[in-house]
């Protein structure tokens, strides 16, 4: 079983990033944070002050939609770590992973699951289901979702996420803080 390692690339523990983070833990159980001071993560992984790109990891792809080939089921089960960067998505994206995470991984194979910026639990979902034998080309997705806040309010999060049973998977913890702050 892989561990899915999730490096946090922010200034800060963002309220979102602590979200997104918690919901991956239901999502994967072998989970480790690296490049991370805040202890509010123990109970949902494996916390690890030091930079992924510090320890000697073997048998490992970081998840960069910038990389050239697409990870593949078949070459899955030969990583045993999955490393994906903590990062906050911009719209226009960033492209923010190659230099900050991909380029100090002189050992990790690069991979991508598709070329649209997606969120970090998105990104793991998918990694897990490709680990689990699904192609890529048989996973839905859907592009930019809105996010109703009020009666006639909402907000779009400009991503790609999965489909499960024709809805995005969205954490609902995320919803509601969305709902709170009335956007983003």
């Amino acid at each position: 079983m892989p561990i899915y390692i999730i490096e946090h690339l922010e200034g800060k523990l963002w309220e979102w990033c602590l979200i997104e983070y918690k919901h991956i833990a239901t999502i994967v159980s072998n989970l480790w944070f690296t490049n991370i001071k805040s202890n509010r993560l123990k109970k949902y992984g494996k916390v690890i002050t030091k930079s992924v790109t510090q320890l000697s990891l073997k048998n490992a792809c970081v998840l960069d939609p910038a990389a050239k080939k697409t990870l593949t089921p078949e070459e899955a089960k030969t990583f045993d770590f999955f490393i994906f960067g903590g990062i906050l998505g911009d719209d226009p994206p960033q492209k923010r992973t190659f230099p900050e995470l991909t380029s100090g991984l002189r050992n990790a194979e690069a991979r991508n699951i598709g070329k649209k910026q997606m969120s970090t639990d998105t990104a793991v979902y998918v990694v897990k289901q490709i680990v689990e034998g699904k192609k890529l080309s048989d996973i839905t997705f859907k592009d930019t979702i809105e996010i109703p806040l009020g009666k006639h309010e909402s907000t779009t999060l400009p991503y790609r996420y999965i489909l499960i049973n024709n809805k995005p998977m969205v954490s609902k913890e995320l919803i509601l803080y969305l709902k709170k702050r009335k956007g983003f």
